[in-house]
């Protein structure tokens, strides 16, 4: 009976209870945040990211020189394709001058 009576007493003041809650809440927070094991935590976490994100952009930049060089290619192939049709057209047009 004693604890159902301590229960429904306290339960008649839960915003007081939500209050008390958040400020510990507060409390506890504030000296994790301040620990040295959470700065060092931290630290190692943002570490590993910047070192993700050099990769990443180092493989970026890999990808987009190789893409450069086979658009480079692809370009000089038609340019090629283009001189040689030149060339046998030239080469069409003495032959009929010839004739």
């Amino acid at each position: 009976m004693v604890k159902n009576e301590y229960v429904e007493r306290v339960m008649k003041h839960k915003h007081a209870l939500i209050f008390v809650g958040g400020i510990a809440t507060a409390i506890v927070g504030k000296k994790i945040l301040e620990s040295d094991a959470f700065k060092e935590t931290c630290t190692k976490g943002m570490a590993a990211v910047m070192s993700a994100k050099k990769d990443a952009e180092e493989c970026f930049q890999d990808i987009k020189e190789d893409a450069e060089d086979i658009v480079v290619d692809a370009n000089a192939e038609v340019k090629k394709e283009i001189y040689v049709e030149e060339n046998e057209k030239a080469k069409k047009e003495i032959k009929i001058e010839d004739e």
